[in-house]
C-alpha cells in the first residue's frame, strides 16, 4: 500500500471517528441552546486541523511507533545479546527464565517511561494550570517529573511482571492498597491532582510506545502471551504517578515542616 493509499484510508476511518463528536456538539449548540456557532469558518478550519492530524498521528503510530517498541523489545531480549560470548546459535543457554537476565529490559523501559511522560503534552498543560491555579505552590516541573518517575518506575516494574509472569492482579491490588493508605496521610490539596495525574499520562505519546513494548516482549519472551501478558503496562503507568505525586507532596511537607523547625530552634538558640 502507497503512502497516499494509507493517508487516504486512515483519513476515511478518522473522519467516521470525529464526525459522532462535531454531530453532538452542534446538535447542543444549535437544538438545546438554540444558539448560532460563533466564528464558523475558524470553527470548520479547527475541524479540518483535527482531521489532518489525527491522520497524520496514526499514520505515524503504524510506521514508526509501534514497529520501533518491537523492535527494541525483540532486541533487548535477544539471547545473542542477554549471554553475549555464552550464547551459540541454535543452543538454549539457560533452561528457565531468570528475571535478572533482562536488566537491560528494566532499564530501557523505566527511561522511555521518564521520557515519554516528561513530553507528554496533556501533563504540561495539567502541570502550568496547577502552578496558576495554586499560586505557585504547586511547582509544574516538579509535578511533571514527579509523575514521570511514578511512570517509569511503573512501567519497569511492568516489564518485570511480563518476564516473570506473574498474575496482573497482584501488582494491581497491592499498589491500590498503597495508594489508599498515602491518600489517608497525603495533603489533601494533592490528592485530587494526583489521582488526576494518573490518568493524563495514558495519552498520545506514552500509550502508543508501551503498548508497543509490551506486546513486544511477551511475543519475544518464551512461554508469555502477546495477549495475557502483552497487556498491563498503561494500567501501571496509570496508578504509579498517584503514588509518586502524593509523595511528592508528602516530602514537600516533610521538608518545610524541618525547615520551620530549624528556624525556630536557631531563633530559640539566639534568644539564649
Amino acid at each position: 500500500m502507497s503512502h497516499l493509499d494509507l493517508f487516504l484510508e486512515t483519513m476515511h476511518s478518522t473522519l467516521h471517528d470525529v464526525i459522532p463528536i462535531a454531530v453532538v456538539l452542534l446538535g447542543f449548540q444549535l437544538l438545546v441552546l438554540r444558539q448560532k456557532v460563533a466564528h464558523p469558518w475558524r470553527v470548520f478550519r479547527g475541524f479540518v486541523y483535527v482531521l489532518l492530524g489525527l491522520t497524520l498521528f496514526l499514520m505515524g503510530l503504524q510506521a514508526a511507533i509501534f514497529p520501533l517498541g518491537e523492535v527494541m523489545a525483540t532486541q533487548l531480549t535477544n539471547p545473542a545479546f542477554l549471554y553475549g560470548e555464552l550464547y551459540q546459535e541454535g543452543v538454549t543457554v539457560l533452561e528457565t527464565i531468570r528475571w535478572q537476565d533482562y536488566t537491560w529490559v528494566y532499564v530501557f523501559a523505566f527511561a522511555i517511561g521518564l521520557a515519554t511522560t516528561l513530553a507528554e503534552p496533556s501533563l504540561i498543560a495539567v502541570g502550568m494550570k496547577a502552578q496558576q491555579v495554586s499560586g505557585g505552590a504547586i511547582s509544574a516541573w516538579g509535578l511533571r517529573l514527579a509523575v514521570s518517575l511514578g511512570v517509569a518506575v511503573g512501567v519497569s516494574l511492568g516489564c518485570l511482571r511480563i518476564v516473570t509472569g506473574t498474575d496482573l492482579w497482584l501488582y494491581i491490588i497491592a499498589a491500590y492498597i498503597f495508594v489508599i493508605i498515602q491518600t489517608m496521610r497525603a495533603p489533601k490539596m494533592i490528592i485530587p491532582l494526583a489521582y488526576d495525574s494518573g490518568g493524563v499520562t495514558t495519552s498520545t505519546v506514552t500509550v502508543p510506545l508501551l503498548a508497543a513494548l509490551g506486546l513486544g516482549l511477551a511475543a519475544t519472551i518464551p512461554g508469555r502471551s502477546a495477549l495475557i501478558d502483552g497487556f498491563g503496562l498503561i494500567a501501571f503507568a496509570s496508578v504509579f504517578p498517584i503514588m509518586s505525586v502524593m509523595a511528592y507532596a508528602q516530602m514537600s511537607r516533610w521538608m518545610e515542616k524541618r525547615r520551620a523547625e530549624k528556624e525556630t530552634m536557631k531563633e530559640n538558640d539566639n534568644a539564649l
